[in-house]
């Protein structure tokens, strides 16, 4: 295998992180730069299938201007990697003496008109394919510290490595506000004022899922279902609609705390640091209060890493 078709599932895997959620790769950012680079200048959806993105990197790894832009990953890992086994740091002598697979070293390198090739050394593949799913989980779990290291303040990066194709339903939590509606409480859409019904209104993010990776109550809202398009992964203003999120929520809470059901699902409201009880019963000022300090840093840190701010 040319280092080029492995340059396409390294670019495949990172993009959804980077494009996405947004996870910085460190100081240099190389990948992270040149895989925005890729989505905007070749107009690739970011929420793209993998094995849509693996074929449309397939056709754009042959054009030499997208070669000169990802070059940067062939010139040290091929190398790198086969140290262990091989101790010297000159890659043109690593190259020659990976050719006997000196001292079983997993791989040998060879150049070929420029291109450098990757070919497995036959001993290893029984134990690479009878312990893929180790290996496999080995290197998300090193991923994963990587990236906590340079990202400390995001929050669920296992979550974040992996697209997921289908989201957990929402259920128990369209319950909630159906329970609210249904008892004559008018709840409006945060960003178009629109009197919302059980059949008319989508549960939105209000910080994006692809920040917090999660599902908890306090942070979903109904909404227009129309407002998604627009509002999509962006932040949107908490001036103008963070009290109008937490009095919507103190008003459905009081609600369902009265039905006396979905206790599992209250819990939720604890990690603001209050029970469901001691929220229902708070005045204006400490209600705002209580969800400023919780969405003000995760909005803050989420700004940082590119998301970008929003109004209707």
């Amino acid at each position: 295998m040319n280092v080029w078709e492995i340059m396409v599932f390294m670019v495949a895997n990172a993009w959804y992180p980077v494009n996405y959620f947004r996870l910085s790769f460190g100081k240099s950012e190389s990948l992270y730069d040149a895989i925005l680079t890729l989505q905007k200048e070749n107009d690739i959806p970011i929420n793209i299938s993998m094995k849509s993105l693996v074929d449309k990197l397939q056709e754009l790894i042959r054009l030499p201007n997208i070669r000169r832009q990802l070059n940067f990953l062939q010139l040290n890992v091929p190398f790198r990697f086969l140290r262990p086994w091989i101790d010297t740091s000159d890659d043109r002598e690593i190259v020659k003496r990976s050719q006997t697979f000196e001292n079983g070293c997993l791989y040998k390198l060879e150049k070929d008109d420029g291109t450098l090739w990757v070919e497995l050394n036959p001993v290893w593949l029984t134990y690479l394919q009878e312990n893929y799913d180790i290996l496999s989980s080995f290197a998300y779990w090193g991923l994963t510290n990587f990236l906590q290291v340079r990202n400390p303040n995001v929050p669920n990066i296992p979550n974040k490595l992996i697209k997921k194709e289908e989201r957990n339903p929402l259920t128990n939590q369209r319950k909630f506000w159906n329970a609210a509606i249904n008892k004559g409480i008018e709840i409006k859409c945060l960003y178009t004022g629109k009197l919302l019904n059980t059949n008319n209104y989508d549960l939105d993010h209000f910080i994006p899922w692809s920040f917090v990776s999660h599902d908890l109550l306090w942070n979903l809202m109904p909404a227009d279902s129309s407002i998604n398009c627009s509002k999509s992964n962006k932040l949107p203003d908490l001036g103008l609609y963070l009290p109008k999120l937490a009095e919507a929520h103190q008003t459905a809470l009081r609600i369902n705390l009265e039905v006396g059901k979905q206790n599992k699902l209250l819990e939720d409201y604890l990690s603001l640091g209050y029970t469901p009880q001691d929220i229902a019963m708070m005045d204006r000022e400490h209600l705002l209060d209580s969800f400023y300090q919780t969405f003000t840093p995760m909005n803050q840190i989420a700004l940082n890493m590119g998301f970008e701010p929003w109004k209707y």
